[in-house]
């Protein structure tokens, strides 16, 4: 078998043979080799439509919505902010479409492979470092707001137990 998770695994790793796990961070390469090796079961290339052609979609849910709301008696004279009301639906209208056809064109990593000619599987390498650094900016970003997981943490605790002969 070859690939970035053969590669990956092949690195000189004298980590296994030490002692208690190490810090996650330490181990980012090891998650990113295995979810590297899950890849021609679950990843899947979508398409995203950008720039212009969110605007014109959005515009034109803004407009149907417009137009729907008069109908109904709704207008920017007897609801002043209700252009906020058509905005935020408008966006979530063509949310709704563009991820819908999205969904319906997905690619998996070899056919995307077999596309773009990439015999080495550079893309899984390149995607096997994308996932090591962003794993290790996550647990970065975690542990510099751990000081105040505990009392974020507090309304998880256990009820404290009332005392025994105590008031009731």
């Amino acid at each position: 078998m070859n690939g970035p998770w053969r590669w990956s695994k092949t690195m000189p790793n004298d980590r296994d043979s030490r002692g208690p796990p190490e810090p996650m961070s330490c181990q980012a390469d090891g998650v990113a080799g295995d979810l590297v090796r899950l890849m021609p079961r679950d990843l899947v290339f979508v398409m995203r439509f950008m720039g212009e052609s969110q605007h014109r979609l959005q515009s034109h849910f803004q407009d149907f919505i417009r137009a729907e709301l008069a109908a109904g008696g709704v207008t920017a004279q007897t609801h002043p902010m209700i252009h906020l009301f058509i905005e935020s639906h408008a966006i979530l209208l063509r949310d709704f479409v563009f991820s819908g056809v999205s969904l319906t064109r997905q690619f998996r990593v070899d056919e995307i492979e077999r596309l773009t000619g990439d015999t080495t599987s550079m893309i899984r390498v390149d995607i096997w470092d994308q996932l090591k650094s962003h794993i290790e900016t996550a647990e970065k970003q975690f542990r510099s707001q751990a000081g105040t997981l505990p009392g974020l943490l507090s309304t998880f605790e256990k009820p404290q137990e009332p005392l025994a002969g105590g008031e009731t």
